[in-house]
């Protein structure tokens, strides 16, 4: 699931299920190692969607998007293939953190927060993952993600947008403003937080003045030079 253009989001989520079945049965066979997954959260027109593809492929784990993660929640069907790929260990695993989140944030989640949990929770086990948005910075467990925020300035923001989708920058602007105060309310809806909070992110990038290799260094020195998370503060 690398990069999935020109194949449809059902085919690379059932590609993804059978590598997950495939790699369950030689996972038994080695030692089991700790779950590693980056969760970026971005400014619209901060590049975060780019940079995320470029993590992808620099440290050689699965890519998840906005669009992956909503098909697998949305379809109960997809959804049980996904939580199939797990062993008891794994779905009991899943289950607690869930529960942790739920205390712990006072929730009340609905099917749907329910469905996207469990998926993003799964990922989670299966780790060697980049996932971008729907709020995985608050699912995935603090000591098994590393959690990226992408910022940019307004005007820059303006400019790659209207570039991007070929609109004025009045128009880009608006859709800008439209699209944060989607992810602003989905943020505060099912996690009773605020999306802009710089303490939710082990690093937050500016990305007015770096370019997108740059930002994968930056992100390549924090890992591989022994990212080390003290104990959560209350």
């Amino acid at each position: 699931m690398k990069i999935h253009r020109g194949r449809s989001v059902d085919k690379i989520v059932e590609e993804q299920i059978h590598q997950w079945q495939a790699s369950r049965g030689a996972a038994k066979k080695e030692e089991p190692l700790k779950s590693s997954v980056i969760t970026i959260s971005r400014q619209p027109g901060s590049r975060g969607n780019e940079i995320a593809v470029k993590l992808a492929r620099a440290f050689e784990y699965e890519l998840f998007d906005r669009e992956i993660i909503q098909q697998m929640a949305r379809d109960s069907n997809m959804s049980d293939k996904v939580l199939e790929t797990l062993d008891e260990k794994g779905l009991n695993m899943l289950e607690d953190v869930i529960a942790t989140i739920v205390e712990q944030r006072h929730l009340w989640p609905d099917q749907y927060m329910k469905h996207l949990m469990k998926i993003i929770g799964t990922i989670g086990r299966h780790g060697k993952a980049v996932i971008v948005g729907r709020g995985a910075t608050f699912i995935i467990p603090r000591e098994e993600n590393i959690r990226l925020r992408f910022i940019a300035s307004l005007e820059n923001r303006i400019q790659k947008v209207a570039e991007d989708l070929n609109v004025s920058s009045e128009e880009a602007r608006r859709q800008i403003y439209d699209v944060e105060a989607r992810r602003r309310s989905f943020t505060r809806r099912y996690f009773y937080t605020n999306v802009d909070e710089p303490t939710h992110y082990d690093m937050i990038i500016n990305t007015d003045d770096i370019s997108d290799d740059q930002a994968v260094s930056m992100i390549q020195a924090l890992v591989e030079n022994g990212f080390k998370r003290g104990p959560a503060r209350g």
